[in-house]
C-alpha cells in the first residue's frame, strides 16, 4: 500500500514563481509514489518505510527544464542491500500513471517508452552525500557528485516533450531529501523557490556505544578537537577502531560515526579539510 503523510494534497503554490530568477518550487509529486514511499517535509523527503530494496520510485512535482540541475541529499542508508539511488527523466506525467507503480525504475520503467534512468554507484551514495543530475539539449544525462567532476551518460533522452525528473530510492539508499534545483547561464542564474534546508537527522548507522560519552553535551562531538589516539580508535566515539580514510589522508573515524560527521560538519575532525570526495573504507 502506498504511504503518504498529511501533505497528501498538492500545494497550490507549487506552480507559482517569485520572479524572473525563480524556477518555481520543486518537490516530489504526491499523486504518484512507490508503494514503500512516505513523503514528508512538504513533499521534499522521500523515505522507504519498510525493509525492502524496491518500491521507491518518485517523480518531481513539475516538469524540469533542460540543464536544470536537480540537487538531492542522500539522508539514510542501510548496509544490508546492494545498489543505490537511480536517477533519470520521463515524459510521462505523474498524474497520467496507473497505480500501483512498478517496483523498480530499472528495468521496469526504462523498458517502456518515455523513461530514461542511470544507476548511481554505491560509493557516491553514503549518508550525507549530495548529488546533482540534469539533462542537456542533446539528450545526455549528467551527474555530479559532491565537489567532484561531472560525468556524462549518453542515453538519448527525448527533450522535445516536457520532462519530469525521476528518482528511485533503491537498494541501500532508503531516504533522500530534495534540495531544489538551479540553472546556470552566461549572464544569469536561476534557482527553485523556496530553497529548503533539510532538517538535521541522526543517520541510521550512527550509534554511540560508549555510555559515558553519550551523557556529555553534543553526544560526544566535542571529541572532534582531539588528536588521533595512539591505538587508532575513532576520535568521536573513542570505542571502535578507525576504518575510514578521509581525502586528506587522516584515518580517524569509524564507519558508524562517519555519516554524522559528514552531515553536520563536512570536514576532517583533525585538519578541518573539506571532505569533497567520498571517504574510503579500509578492509
Amino acid at each position: 500500500m502506498r504511504r503518504e503523510d498529511h501533505n497528501k494534497k498538492s500545494d497550490p503554490k507549487m506552480t507559482r514563481k517569485c520572479g524572473s530568477s525563480c524556477l518555481g518550487p520543486l518537490a516530489f509529486h504526491p499523486g504518484a509514489v512507490g508503494d514503500m514511499i512516505c513523503l514528508s517535509e512538504g513533499g521534499r523527503r522521500a523515505e522507504r518505510v519498510e525493509d525492502t530494496f524496491k518500491g521507491g520510485v518518485v517523480f518531481t512535482s513539475r516538469p524540469v527544464k533542460t540543464h536544470e540541475r536537480i540537487r538531492v541529499l542522500v539522508e539514510k542508508c542501510v548496509p544490508h542491500w546492494q545498489g543505490a539511488i537511480r536517477v533519470g527523466f520521463t515524459n510521462v506525467p505523474p498524474l497520467a500513471r496507473s497505480l500501483p507503480l512498478p517496483p523498480l525504475s530499472m528495468p521496469d520503467l526504462t523498458q517502456t517508452s518515455g523513461h530514461w534512468a542511470i544507476a548511481v554507484p554505491d560509493s557516491y551514495c553514503q549518508e550525507g552525500s549530495v548529488l546533482e543530475f540534469w539533462v542537456t539539449y542533446g539528450g545526455n544525462i549528467y551527474v555530479k557528485f559532491q565537489n567532484s567532476g561531472k560525468q556524462r551518460l549518453v542515453v538519448n533522452v527525448d527533450v522535445r516533450m516536457p520532462l519530469w525528473a525521476m528518482i528511485d530510492v533503491y537498494g541501500q539508499t532508503c531516504s533522500v531529501f530534495l534540495l531544489g534545483s538551479k540553472t546556470k547561464g552566461f549572464l544569469s542564474k536561476k534557482t527553485s523557490c523556496p530553497v529548503p534546508e533539510p532538517p538535521i537527522r541522526r543517520p541510521s548507522t550512527f550509534s554511540l556505544v560508549n555510555t559515558a560519552l553519550s551523557e556529555n553535551s553534543d553526544d560526544g562531538m566535542s571529541c572532534l578537537n582531539m588528536e588521533i589516539p595512539a591505538d587508532n580508535h575513532c576520535v568521536v566515539c573513542m570505542v571502535r577502531q578507525t576504518d575510514i580514510s578521509l581525502p586528506c589522508g587522516h584515518r580517524c573515524l569509524c564507519n558508524r560515526c562517519t555519516p554524522r560527521v559528514l552531515v553536520q560538519f563536512g570536514t576532517c575532525p583533525l585538519c578541518r579539510l573539506v571532505i569533497s570526495t567520498p571517504p574510503v573504507m579500509w578492509r
